[in-house]
């Protein structure tokens, strides 16, 4: 694997050799090699098994101002030759049709070689063991009862081998790890379906960890919880429509963090660059301290992607930006945007927040979330059910609709519980709330501490044209929001 390396090494130098010789005005060099493994168990047969294994380079290059890109997965000196002329072909082209021209923030120079630390590689875990987890699961849940008409079982990891090097003299060997899973149950009675994840919706949670956090999981301990909560889900009554206190549990919390802040803050779609899969934002530049409130003062989110264990957590992005915190919003108040290098400075920013990533070395790197994260608040969680008089207790997505500005939008989830009187007491099906994303976000009244505050991750965030799927995480705590529109589905 090192001598494999370091010829990567020479060839990726030997890219921007090429460029350098036909005077760019700068360039940077990718090569990212993908493993991908996906397993997938339903009704204790093998649904799925994919195993991806793909690598390539790819040039950016700047000339007029202006970008050319091009991508190879023929890693030979000939063909990197062909391919830097490309880019620079490319990059003149683009410059006769230009609305603005190319300039990127500074950045400091690096030289690294960095991994995300694992106590056990997921790729030298024996498939078999894999399999059986997963079959073991999908059986007790399929087993539980004969409601039980669909039970799955989930399995997903990744590794993602980076060597950029930039023009500037930036060399950086970037390998980042990923892994996790999840089990849902489908109960079917009398024409009615109720579904029951864990740990999330969507094939379930994973984290920038080794096998062992797939292992954390436990799956096989709560398979059958699945299937006893979808049974429990067909008796229980509906959630009635009106204004309601809601608590957001773990899962549908980093749902609505994600596309009602991690979203609107893509500095590209802010600005118009970027309007694919998920819309612009209500959230523009000019409103940078001008006081915006996003949300009242117990709100504070952050993107960082320097928080180990996060699926958005690496030490380099793809322009070779380091890792960094950014506070996006500050005691309510709207401060700033996850940036690449040219999105900054199209705002007046001297530095990137280093958010710029692509699934490949066939994409161009985008605006992505890191771990965006609303920070940690003061209570307890039974102390926030103890202080809620009447309200629900919501978690786990079913469905979401949000508007291409991310402003106002309506979520289902999975389930969710009755508060009465400070005490969660009867479950009830079909949940659903509504709002507009200031006045929701104005209207939170507690947040749990540090103790409850966990990163879900997210591994197929879509956007850009051709799409690319990016892994983002979200650290939250169970909240607690006034005046919502709930009960909406019939």
């Amino acid at each position: 694997m090192q001598e494999a390396s370091e010829n990567i090494s020479d060839l990726v130098a030997y890219g921007i050799k090429c460029c350098s010789e036909k005077g760019v005005e700068y360039a940077d060099v990718k090569y990212m090699h993908t493993e991908m493994e996906n397993i997938t168990f339903k009704n204790k047969t093998l649904d799925r098994l994919d195993r991806i294994d793909k690598k390539g380079i790819g040039i950016r290059c700047i000339m007029n101002k202006s970008w050319g890109f091009a991508s190879t997965n023929e890693l030979t000196r000939d063909k990197i030759t062909e391919l830097a002329a490309l880019a620079v072909k490319l990059a003149k082209a683009s410059s006769l049709v230009k609305k603005f021209d190319i300039v990127l923030a500074e950045e400091p120079i690096y030289e690294d070689k960095v991994q995300t630390p694992v106590k056990k590689d997921p790729f030298e875990v024996e498939l078999k063991e894999k399999v059986e987890i997963l079959e073991e699961c999908s059986k007790r849940a399929k087993d539980y009862s004969e409601t039980i008409k669909v039970a799955s079982s989930h399995y997903v990891g990744r590794k993602d081998h980076m060597i950029l090097h930039t023009t500037e003299g930036s060399k950086i060997d970037q390998t980042i790890i990923w892994c996790g899973g999840g089990v849902a149950s489908t109960a079917v009675e009398g024409g009615e379906s109720q579904t029951r994840s864990l740990p999330a919706s969507f094939r379930g949670d994973f984290h920038t960890e080794g096998y062992e956090y797939f292992e954390g999981l436990k799956l096989l301990d709560v398979s059958e919880q699945t299937a006893k909560e979808a049974i429990q889900l067909l008796k229980a009554k509906k959630m009635p429509s009106g204004d309601s206190t809601i608590i957001l549990g773990h899962s549908q919390l980093a749902l609505q963090v994600h596309e009602s802040c991690g979203h609107p803050t893509e500095l590209d779609r802010a600005i118009g660059y970027e309007a694919a899969y998920a819309g612009t934002s209500f959230l523009v530049p000019e409103l940078i301290g001008t006081g915006f409130k996003y949300g009242n003062e117990l709100v504070n989110m952050v993107a960082d992607a320097t928080i180990p264990g996060g699926l958005g957590h690496f030490y380099y992005d793809h322009e070779g930006v380091k890792a960094q915190r950014t506070i996006m919003v500050d005691k309510g108040i709207f401060t700033n945007f996850m940036s690449s290098r040219e999105t900054a400075t199209a705002i007046g920013q001297s530095r990137s927040s280093g958010a710029a990533r692509s699934m490949g070395y066939d994409r161009i790197p985008l605006v992505r979330m890191t771990n965006v994260n609303l920070e940690p608040g003061e209570w307890d969680f039974d102390e926030l059910i103890a202080d809620t008089r009447d309200g629900y207790f919501l978690d786990t997505n079913r469905s979401w609709s949000i508007d291409d500005i991310r402003m106002n939008f309506q979520f289902g989830t999975e389930i969710g519980w009755r508060i009465e009187k400070g005490e969660m007491t009867e479950m009830v099906k079909n949940p659903t709330y509504e709002g507009i994303t200031p006045e929701f976000w104005g209207n939170v009244s507690g947040i749990c501490n540090k103790k409850h505050w966990e990163i879900f991750g997210t591994p197929n965030c879509g956007k850009g044209e051709p799409g690319q799927a990016a892994y983002v995480g979200h650290g939250i705590a169970p909240t607690r929001f006034e005046n919502v529109r709930i009960g909406i589905l019939k």
